[in-house]
């Protein structure tokens, strides 16, 4: 994602274990280098670091422009869902989701309106109009 036109993710971590199996898919997805290669032609802001850590499981990290970062385990996931992060990642800010607002607002009236059903749609009415002169 970009704020006021400057991508925020700067570092994608790719860590993995050699020997492990839930590293399996991970070790599939980079073997097979061209999606990974072609992530990273399409994003030349992103500095994408692939490092093996044995004996542990696999995940993906996103370092951002604000010295945030986000760790996402991609443990027994498949392909699909190794790429998926990468793109959230990628889209996403860095910054820590705040909730806006307080207690969600509540009337103790019942809506003037009513509750809307199908009935009501009158897409396809006609109506006559007359204009009464106010004179």
């Amino acid at each position: 994602m970009a704020t006021r036109g400057i991508p925020q993710l700067r570092k994608l971590r790719i860590r993995y274990c050699e020997h492990g199996g839930s590293s399996a898919v991970v070790r599939e997805y980079l073997s097979h280098g061209a999606h990974l290669i072609d992530f990273a032609k399409s994003n030349p802001h992103i500095a994408v670091i692939v490092k093996p850590r044995n004996g542990h499981h696999p995940y993906i990290q996103g370092e951002y422009l604000t010295g945030q970062s986000k760790q996402i385990c991609v443990k027994n996931q498949p392909e699909k869902r190794v790429k998926e992060v990468m793109t959230m990642l990628k889209n996403t800010s860095g910054r820590k989701v705040v909730r806006l607002g307080g207690k969600a607002v509540r009337g103790d009236c019942p809506s003037i309106q009513g509750v809307w059903t199908p009935m009501l749609d009158l897409k396809g009415s006609k109506f006559d109009i007359d204009i009464v002169g106010g004179g």
